[in-house]
């Protein structure tokens, strides 16, 4: 039984090389992942406020709350906003509703001389972000004239380290993207494989073999697994070489592997059950989406984790792969039980 599931297995990793597809996908991950410090630069430099202020700085208005004459109307002045003062907050929100400014800043200094800053953003992502975007500089400017007052002269030029931006980028986006694309890639190789063999009525040869179905439906996820865990691994060796530091690697690799053997064995479940290629790979395509989104929603997903074991987050350990491996184990066991439709 080993051996023909061997077989099934460098079978598959064999046709991998002859399919120009997949292996163009590799080659671009490769890209991503040995340029990826180049990359992240790049994306970066869109996040250009300047070039925004330049274009849009006149329609961002910002009211400000304490007049005119505050000093962070100022910076924001210089900075290219367009500031509107008002005497108090309740007329700062009125015009906020009104939808006569898109922010407010509140900058009250209580009874110790402290100041709190509030800022009030509206419910738009997209519009929230571009303003905390472009108010940052003079934030800071009006910190370092809160802390020159006190006779503490600090500069952000001075503190080192990376960006937020670029750890939200590297953690959040081309990690995940690295170490989840292989595993889609997988399961739509499984689908063509397993399709393949339907179309091409090669699935009883196959079989003649002393395989079950099962055995040979097992063969091809493992081939697929193999070839995505081989990816994730060289890719994760080019991330520290680009000077990405990473943590709990080990637990990063096997949360990779279950969810390539997640995507395999549902892409084999619609095949199985449709015999159809181009059907097949839609429902995969569906089924990608809406476990994600479910996931998101009930606050299990996979993307989440990675990145938090990435960063070594302290409450997230090798228990939080746990509830995706028994997720596995249920479609597994559901795949070996309507297997036999593919003998019909």
């Amino acid at each position: 039984m080993i051996r023909p599931f061997l077989a099934v297995v460098k079978k598959e990793l064999g046709s991998v090389i002859r399919d120009r597809t997949i292996v163009i996908s590799i080659l671009i991950q490769l890209f991503i992942a040995s340029f990826s410090s180049g990359l992240l630069l790049g994306v970066l430099s869109l996040y250009d406020a300047d070039t925004i202020l330049q274009f849009s700085g006149e329609g961002i208005k910002i009211g400000i709350v304490g007049g005119a004459e505050h000093p962070l109307a100022g910076f924001m002045s210089e900075r290219g906003l367009n500031v509107l003062p008002y005497a108090t907050l309740a007329q700062a929100q009125a015009a906020f509703q009104a939808g006569d400014v898109l922010a407010i800043v509140d900058a009250p200094q209580d009874a110790d001389n402290l100041t709190e800053i509030k800022l009030y953003l509206p419910e738009s992502d997209t519009v929230s972000s571009l303003v905390r975007m472009v108010i940052q500089e003079p934030l800071k400017q009006y910190e370092n004239a809160l802390r020159a007052q006190k006779g503490a002269e600090v500069r952000y030029t001075r503190l080192k380290g990376k960006p937020s931006t670029s750890f939200e980028f590297v953690y959040s986006v081309l990690l995940p993207m690295l170490m989840f694309f292989p595993a889609f890639v997988a399961g739509s190789m499984s689908v063509d494989s397993l399709t393949e063999e339907v179309e091409n009525n090669t699935l009883q040869t196959l079989l003649s073999a002393p395989l079950t179905i099962n055995g040979m439906i097992t063969a091809k996820i493992a081939a697929a697994v193999i070839l995505s865990i081989v990816q994730c691994t060289a890719w994760l060796a080019l991330l520290e070489l680009n000077g990405i530091d990473i943590q709990h690697e080990g637990w990063i690799l096997l949360l990779a592997l279950i969810v390539a053997g997640l995507s395999s064995s549902s892409a084999i479940l619609g095949a199985v059950l449709l015999k159809d290629r181009e059907r097949s790979q839609f429902i995969y395509s569906l089924m990608l989406l809406a476990a994600t989104a479910l996931s998101t929603l009930a606050n299990i997903s996979p993307l989440t984790t990675l990145s938090r074991l990435a960063v070594g987050d302290t409450y997230t350990n090798g228990w939080a792969v746990i509830p995706f491996a028994a997720i596995l184990g249920g479609l597994y066991w559901l795949l070996t039980k309507v297997s036999r439709r593919l003998m019909v």
